[in-house]
């Protein structure tokens, strides 16, 4: 029985560490954009006055479809700016998540069936899910952006 438990706890940890480490090869595989001209960054701070005229609140819930208008109406700077929203709002979430996974780990094999470790890994999936529909938004942000050559500096994720 002990064997049973610690054979899907090792299951369930190897597959939450292929999810995880699945995503950061993602960012990995991104080219690294080429580095922006010095003017380039100042140029683009000059209409930054107008651009919080859109603002974009970090929503997992709006369509993909209505997130990619709402981009192509953007300048560089609300686009930058969008991004930047997203990205802190991904990487919250991914704080989240670590604090869930270690809480997960904290509970001994004998409980990993209980239902403490079930509502955990039900976060955890939930948790992953809204990482994935936020980045799939930042990428439609940050697509666009290098697009118009904008700056691309600090959004790597």
């Amino acid at each position: 029985m002990k064997a049973v438990k610690y054979m899907t706890l090792c299951g369930l940890l190897a597959v939450w560490m292929v999810a995880l480490v699945g995503c950061k090869g993602k960012k990995t595989e991104e080219p690294t954009p080429p580095a922006a001209p010095p003017s380039a960054p100042a140029a683009e701070a000059q209409p930054a006055p107008s651009a919080p005229a859109v603002e974009v609140k970090a929503d997992e819930t709006v369509p993909v479809a209505d997130v990619k208008a709402q981009a192509d109406k953007m300048d560089a700077s609300q686009l930058r700016a969008a991004a930047l929203t997203y990205k802190e709002a991904i990487v919250a979430k991914k704080a989240e998540l670590d604090k869930l996974a270690a809480q997960l780990k904290e509970i001994p094999v004998t409980d990993l069936l209980g239902d403490k470790a079930k509502q955990l890994k039900a976060n955890i999936d939930t948790v992953t899910k809204t990482i994935d529909a936020l980045k799939t938004r930042f990428d439609v942000f940050y697509a666009k952006l290098k697009a118009v050559n904008g700056d691309l500096s600090g959004l790597q994720l």
